[in-house]
């Protein structure tokens, strides 16, 4: 239940970040749907750094 919690908010200040830095007013149909290419291109990112980092750390030697 805590992951849940956790991820939540991850996303949800993930979305305030953008909106904060883009100056989004969500009022429109065109603010929200610039909001959601750039919060769909923020996590899609986020999922391939991810997935670059864990690749990394696998592939890493960790024997003496």
């Amino acid at each position: 239940m805590k992951w849940a919690v956790f991820l939540v908010i991850f996303l949800l200040a993930g979305a305030f970040f953008i909106i904060s830095n883009n100056e989004i007013h969500l009022g429109s149909s065109g603010a929200f749907n610039k909001f959601m290419d750039s919060y769909y291109g923020w996590f899609f990112k986020l999922a391939h750094n991810a997935g670059s980092v864990t690749g990394y750390v696998i592939n890493v030697d960790w024997m003496p």
